[in-house]
């Protein structure tokens, strides 16, 4: 029998560089999500709605963010803090970060690369971990969620920020604002979005309650519990004891 794959020329597309994507993506990420238009609003509302339960008289110990990307997440913190670890994957994201003067005053800042799925720091290090729009890019994220609660002590919190990708109302300001600017950058913005957004919010929510009794959800900005009618799901769930 003729192996019919030896013989037959590759019919599919070679696979675009993963590298090179990371780095045009790392110089339009600020400017194409955030600093403008609805797009902009909203992305920066989600960082505000997931710091809304945290004010100046709140203080944590240490505070892990993963997949911190540019650095938005930390110009929305209100509370105080002795460390702060600003951490995320991609080098070229990471030298596009800008902090505020304010993010300093609050107490240490520390940078570093770090997989969101295998950190290397010890267990119960953490007081604080924060993963706003990372969830939904990982996968076996059960898996993920369990190496955040390890770095956590008791007590400690996991702070969530999600899409609600695949829901009607995210679906509709992707294709109506998002979709269009990333492609009119030169980016084939479907197929980036399917390798990048491999987590449903319906999936992850589902991960969050299995594993976490003590979970406190927001659904914004209807508030309604619902992924169609909303554009974020934020999370914060308090790790027992081991």
């Amino acid at each position: 029998m003729i192996c019919r794959t030896a013989i037959m020329p590759n019919l599919m597309k070679p696979d675009p560089s993963y590298d090179d994507y990371i780095k045009r993506w790392s110089e339009l990420y600020q400017s194409q999500n955030y600093d403008n238009g609805l797009t902009g609003y909203f992305l920066r509302k989600s960082h505000a709605w997931a710091e809304a339960d945290f004010g100046p008289d709140i203080h944590f110990g240490k505070v892990l963010e993963v997949g911190a990307g540019t650095g938005m997440h930390i110009k929305f913190i209100r509370h105080s803090y002795d460390e702060y670890w600003v951490t995320d994957h991609n080098q070229p994201l990471m030298d596009k970060i800008t902090l505020p003067e304010t993010a300093g005053k609050r107490g240490k800042l520390c940078f570093a690369v770090e997989d969101a799925a295998q950190l290397t720091f010890p267990d119960a290090s953490f007081d604080r971990l924060i993963a706003a729009h990372v969830l939904e890019h990982l996968y076996q994220p059960h898996k993920v969620l369990r190496e955040w609660a390890r770095v956590l002590k008791p007590g400690g919190v996991i702070s969530l920020a999600l899409p609600c990708d695949p829901g009607l109302l995210w679906r509709l300001g992707r294709y109506a604002v998002a979709r269009n600017k990333f492609i009119k950058a030169g980016f084939d913005y479907d197929y980036w979005m399917a390798r990048d957004h491999v987590n449903s919010i319906n999936n992850l929510a589902s991960f969050i309650r299995y594993y976490f009794p003590d979970v406190s959800e927001r659904w914004r900005p209807c508030r309604v519990p619902s992924m169609d009618l909303n554009l974020f799901y934020i999370a914060h769930v308090v790790v027992k004891e081991k």
